[in-house]
């Protein structure tokens, strides 16, 4: 029943649950914590899935004499474990390539047609009327980039908002958690795989910059910043502060409420996912796989 009861875990926390927690707004509450609780999910997913084909294998291995069905029903678990274990590794190489291609070439870009700003030599100004803010982040000689015309729609305490909402981006390399998601996302098939942990992350990254931008200069120049950026597109492989504002603004009205709850919550939930099957089916089949390897 071990290889059964991983794979039903797998597929549950790779579709159903991610899909109902996507709808809650509780997790706005506290975006770091839910950052962890949506890392647990995915890894949880992950580990599930190629601990049933694990236990199948030696299931396979060990039985002398299993119905033909039973065969069958195995080997398609194994399978499936197999190929997401080895689309996960081949996800994380071109997801990693793929990115740093992008964003040295955009880097280039924003050098070669941006204007320094002030004494801040990390910021490239661009001569479009289009409000646009975003950062370009890399280990080392990272950007962020503002349009002219964000500069002329936002006031002195605004844009320093907007960049410090970047500078948290580049600072707690809030690229990475994207990154890890869209390699866990890439890892299932189509076909068992969903959206909403990298849709809830790219959301919850923005919330944390909020934060800190929050911290830096209040609530207010915030809000008109994002109000100015709102619908502002972002190019691939950068991290922009125009995106989800009715959300992101809700969030500051409501910035006052407390959200320990949540907290704890999203803990307790990311806790449960990794501890619960590993101590209800992982250490007793490991235990079981052992005493029949010794036996044999």
């Amino acid at each position: 029943m071990t290889p059964v009861a991983l794979g039903l875990i797998g597929l549950a926390l790779a579709l159903p649950v991610p899909a109902l927690l996507a709808r809650a707004r509780w997790p706005h509450r506290s975006p770091a914590a839910a950052i962890v609780m949506w890392q647990s999910l995915a890894l949880a997913a992950i580990l599930a899935t190629s601990g049933a084909g694990l236990a199948t294998a030696l299931w396979l291995v060990t039985d002398e004499d299993p119905a033909p069905w039973r065969i069958v029903a195995h080997v398609v678990v194994l399978g499936v474990g197999l190929m997401v274990w080895a689309r996960f590794w081949w996800a994380a190489w071109h997801v990693w390539r793929d990115t740093q291609r992008r964003r040295g070439r955009h880097r280039e870009l924003v050098d070669l047609l941006g204007e320094p700003h002030g004494l801040a030599p990390a910021v490239r100004i661009l001569a479009e009327q289009t409000p646009v803010a975003y950062c370009i982040p890399r280990l080392r000689d990272s950007r962020v980039v503002l349009s002219s015309g964000a500069l002329e729609n936002l006031d002195e305490e605004s844009v320093a908002a907007v960049l410090e909402h970047e500078r948290a981006h580049v600072r707690t390399r809030h690229d990475l958690v994207l990154e890890a998601f869209s390699v866990l996302r890439r890892a299932y098939p189509r076909v068992l795989r969903t959206d909403a942990p990298l849709r809830q992350s790219q959301l919850l990254v923005e919330l944390m910059a909020d934060d800190a931008a929050r911290r830096r200069v209040g609530d207010a120049p915030l809000a008109r910043a994002i109000v100015a950026l709102a619908g502002s597109r972002t190019p691939a492989g950068a991290l922009g502060a125009g995106g989800d504002a009715l959300v992101r603004l809700e969030r500051l009205r409501d910035a006052d409420r407390s959200s320990w709850w949540a907290t704890t919550l999203a803990i307790a939930i990311s806790c449960a996912v990794l501890v619960v099957p590993t101590v209800a089916l992982a250490v007793p089949w490991m235990a079981h796989a052992l005493e029949v390897l010794l036996t044999r």
